[in-house]
């Protein structure tokens, strides 16, 4: 949801210049800066920018911008003022001329200096340029959001292809470790069968076995994360955008997150366990970039 987006348009002999930033927030978090004579219409660009651009920290500037002479433009000097705070200054330090130090200051007092559109407003003809202006603003802006989303996607499917390799690297392992499982319980068994010079019951030993094997079963994981993967996949790449796909993809990582963690626990072998943590790893980098998404 990062961003900016910029526009410019000429009205009544003035440049109007908007700009449009944005960072990550799961929320609209408005902030506007308005040039004073647009204050009276803050409300109808609220409304305007959070249809539109549906969440994030915001922060919109709209002002006037002059092109000749900025300084007489933005601001007059109330010289009335400037000789009433001179000569207060000369009544109470008896001088009879004012420093130019504090001249300076003079200039800096309460209604010396007066906004130059502080007393002017804008026409309904005007209002629509206004309009315009902030509408080609958010174009831009989208645009910058559809830039960032198109890398965003590639980087999912990079991640989400190296997840999905990993975990056909499961495979050969998986294989391999019930073997080893049986063969360690079997020499377990043998060996207290031996201290206690009892003998084995194979029927029972065999139950027992199956029940502990069943529950070091990792397919229904793997199957769900490899569907959660194909989920992750046609969310991101659905033609028409739905509102509140980012936390579609934020709930799905965190399914994908269950998994994972679910075949750690059962790997119960180094191997598998190195896959398991380059597969969170992964994951991780997901869910750090899925909160860019809308």
């Amino acid at each position: 949801m990062t961003g900016y987006g910029k526009a410019e348009s000429q009205l009544s002999g003035r440049k109007l210049v908007c700009e449009i930033r944005s960072l990550n927030a799961k929320s609209m978090d408005l902030s506007v800066r308005l040039s004073s004579s647009l204050r009276a219409r803050e409300l109808d660009l609220r409304t305007l920018v959070t249809q539109r651009l549906e969440r994030g920290k915001v922060d919109l500037a709209l002002y006037f911008q002059d092109q000749a002479d900025q300084a007489a433009s933005l601001a007059t000097v109330n010289w009335e003022a400037v000789r009433a705070y001179a000569a207060q200054y000369r009544e109470q330090m008896g001088v009879t001329e004012v420093p130019a130090e504090v001249m300076a200051t003079l200039l800096r007092m309460p209604e010396v200096v007066q906004a130059h559109d502080e007393d002017q407003s804008i026409t309904d003809e005007e209002w629509t340029v206004v309009l315009e202006t902030l509408n080609r603003a958010i174009d831009a802006f989208i645009a910058f959001r559809t830039q960032e989303g198109a890398a965003l996607q590639a980087m999912f499917t990079e991640k989400l292809d190296a997840i999905s390799q990993l975990l056909s690297e499961v495979e050969p392992f998986e294989k391999g470790r019930v073997a080893k499982i049986k063969e360690r319980l079997e020499q377990n068994l043998q060996q207290l069968a031996a201290d206690t010079q009892s003998k084995i019951d194979r029927n029972r030993l065999e139950q027992e076995m199956i029940y502990y094997l069943e529950k070091l079963d990792i397919t229904e994981e793997k199957v769900r994360l490899t569907n959660h993967i194909r989920y992750f996949r046609e969310v991101m790449t659905n033609g028409e955008r739905t509102k509140g796909e980012g936390k579609q993809l934020g709930f799905i990582a965190q399914e994908m997150g269950r998994e994972i963690n679910t075949l750690g626990s059962k790997s119960n072998q180094s191997e598998m366990q190195i896959l398991v943590v380059r597969m969170k790893d992964l994951l991780e980098q997901i869910k750090e970039q899925v909160l860019n998404v809308l």
